[in-house]
């Protein structure tokens, strides 16, 4: 297994000086994936108070670094904003960014068909803001990801071949080479796990190899969740295990999920090695939604409620954390803008916290702890779903049904 275990984390040392290579892998410093959209719309951006909010709650539970997906809004820019704002305020605050910088092919999102091997004219834009925000916070930008999920072949609506991420990619680690970025910066590319040649044989391309070489470290996606309706194999409950409580055949679900995960990093790792590198994997994205009315929910998989999705929180930082792998997980605060058509779509959930201030049952020991007194979100203090009623919450908790073969 690689990973990065790199621990040279001196207290000592000033915002500039801390690194990727210093963060990554480093169980002091864990991550998260942060949108703080509060409407069904990216037309209201979150303001830098609203923000700083989300800050505050996210440093309580000891949240480090975010991930951020794009640079075409404003709220990259107050979410830096507010970041220095906290710093200045207190210079022992730490909260360090994965910039993201979108990619996608030419005619994407739009009416026209989307061809896959040539790019949008907005990319140059996303790359040149991502550059000069980083130069800009060099103290809080430590990572720049070129595209999410723009190589995996299912997202049909705007996928790039990898040359076009290579390009990108290259061009920063030349723009470092120039000194026009700062040189501890590390760049990737967070997509799907069999994107990064962990899945089918399509994806080993030449290019792909060369984009392996090229950046810092891979960051890859993992999603068992979604697989629990397309793949699956972990899923159903086994044989041997039918006489076990609900409780305890939902525990197995779970723990096959989180081995589930644990298999693509590996055939990540194993690809990369098969063409002669070795280099830190991290999870750029996993997470597991609370609510469903697709495939996932009641009338699907059953594998989307506020236990299951604390099972899989629990069991990937319990993971990530003994391997020294960092992990993005996805997501702090629930956001209803990805599936604004359908309230109850699994997109919209997949938060720690909901959009009423309300910690989902993953938190509910930090509110008893009472980490989150004095915090607010929208002026609300952080209480617990279901007000904290477990039997309540067990309502909603359901068994996967089908019968897996030992």
């Amino acid at each position: 297994m690689v990973i990065s275990c790199n621990q040279k984390y001196s207290r000592n040392l000033a915002p500039n000086e801390i690194t990727a290579e210093m963060i990554l892998g480093n169980n002091n410093y864990q991550a998260i994936c942060y949108g703080g959209y509060r409407t069904n719309t990216r037309e209201v951006q979150p303001t830098i108070t609203e923000i700083i909010e989300d800050l505050k709650i996210l440093a309580a539970i000891n949240i480090k670094v975010l991930r951020t997906y794009n640079v075409h809004y404003e709220e990259v820019s107050n979410l830096l904003k507010a970041i220095s704002q906290l710093k200045k305020e207190d210079p022992k605050f730490e909260m360090y960014v994965m910039l993201g910088a979108w990619i996608d092919c030419k005619n994407a999102w739009t009416e026209l068909p989307p061809i896959h091997n040539e790019e949008s004219s907005r990319n140059a834009i996303e790359i040149e803001e991502a550059v000069r925000l980083t130069n800009q916070y060099p103290d809080i930008i430590k990572i720049i990801a070129v595209g999410n999920e723009a190589m995996v072949k299912w997202a049909t609506s705007y996928y790039v071949t990898p040359t076009i991420i290579l390009k990108w990619v290259n061009h920063l680690q030349d723009l470092k080479k120039q000194h026009k970025l700062p040189k501890s910066v590390w760049i990737t590319s967070s997509d799907n796990f069999a994107s990064w040649g962990g899945g089918d044989a399509e994806y080993h391309v030449e290019e792909l190899n060369q984009l392996i070489k090229a950046v810092d470290y891979i960051s890859m996606h993992t999603y068992p969740m979604h697989d629990t309706h397309y793949h699956p194999v972990f899923w159903e409950i086994k044989e041997n295990e039918q006489k076990l409580s609900e409780k305890e055949k939902i525990d197995a679900a779970m723990l096959r999920s989180r081995d589930y995960t644990i298999n693509q990093y590996e055939s990540v790792v194993k690809y990369m090695k098969s063409i002669g590198v070795n280099k830190p994997v991290h999870i750029g994205e996993t997470g597991w939604a609370t609510q469903s009315n697709e495939h996932y929910g009641t009338d699907g998989s059953k594998a989307t409620d506020e236990y299951k999705s604390a099972q899989f929180y629990n069991l990937m930082r319990e993971w990530t954390t003994k391997e020294k792998i960092s992990c993005f997980y996805f997501e702090a605060f629930d956001e209803n803008w990805k599936d604004k058509a359908n309230p109850l779509g699994s997109e919209n959930h997949f938060g720690l916290i909901n959009l009423k201030s309300q910690a989902k049952y993953v938190l509910w020991n930090e509110v008893d702890k009472g980490t989150f007194k004095g915090l607010t979100r929208n002026g609300k203090p952080i209480t617990k779903t279901y007000k904290g009623d477990t039997k309540a919450l067990w309502l909603d908790v359901k068994t996967p049904t089908s019968i897996l073969k030992n």
